[in-house]
């Protein structure tokens, strides 16, 4: 499923959320792109309003395919890809099976690989019953905030509810199984895809300073928002964006161009 906005000869930019989500991980963040940009939101089968069937599909390779497959049925020629947390691992995945398509990538609080990742904080759900209760997602998402205690929005629990087990334990499985293959930085070194990574550097999942990682990629930019967690879309929505949006006029503008 896709949402869109702004004029269809607008550049586009496809936004893709991160695990247990949805499009509306990125309500805050719409207004401020659409301004010059066709902003394109997915939601990626199992999460929000795309179909959560039993059975396999959910690999970062068949995420992948589909979001191209929506963007060849909107007609999207080119775009700048963002994902935010495992929606930059399925951003990553697209680069590689579609890179005609994708201009560049930005990359919000997406670990570059396993070795990066904070067990001691993962906040593991201790599901007993499904679907979870309130506290049980809670604990589940609290460290997707920089820090503890924090409001969960209640969108994000209703969209957690939204799904099935099958569907959550199987995307957060895909994208280990994606990382195991193969670290992001190593992978998007070869493709040559202009590269933002921005991270909030108190991150209680991912360890702000493996951002450094991409430096690997020729040309990469790293921005640490200090002060933001996991969710700097969700926390601090205008800090953001300006980063985002002035490496997308960018690289849109070179895309226009060519």
């Amino acid at each position: 499923m896709c949402a869109r906005t702004a004029p269809h000869d607008a550049p586009a930019l496809v936004l893709i959320h991160g695990s247990a989500a949805s499009a509306r991980s990125w309500d805050a963040l719409v207004p401020m792109l659409t301004g010059s940009h066709r902003v394109i939101r997915i939601d990626l089968l199992g999460h929000g309003r795309s179909a959560k069937p039993d059975g396999p599909g959910y690999a970062t390779s068949d995420q992948a395919r589909r979001v191209g497959q929506a963007l060849d049925l909107l007609g999207v020629k080119q775009a700048v890809i963002v994902g935010h947390s495992s929606g930059g691992v399925v951003a990553t995945a697209l680069a590689e099976r579609r890179p005609e398509l994708v201009t560049a990538l930005v990359l919000i609080n997406t670990g570059p690989s396993l070795d990066a990742f904070i067990e001691a904080g993962s906040a593991a759900v201790g599901l007993t019953q499904w679907p979870p209760a309130d506290e049980q997602i809670r604990r589940f998402a609290s460290t997707g905030f920089s820090r503890a205690g924090a409001r969960i929005p209640q969108q994000l629990l209703d969209e957690m509810r939204a799904m099935t087990y099958h569907t959550l334990t199987a995307t957060m499985q895909a994208t280990t199984d994606y990382l195991k293959q193969q670290p992001l930085p190593e992978r998007l070194a070869v493709l040559g895809k202009p590269l933002l990574v921005i991270f909030g550097e108190d991150d209680r999942r991912w360890r702000s300073s493996s951002a450094a990682d991409y430096r690997v990629v020729p040309g990469a930019r790293v921005e640490l928002l200090p002060g933001l967690g996991h969710s700097p879309i969700l926390e601090d929505p205008q800090r953001t964006a300006a980063p985002l949006l002035a490496f997308a006029e960018i690289h849109a503008a070179a895309s226009t161009a060519r």
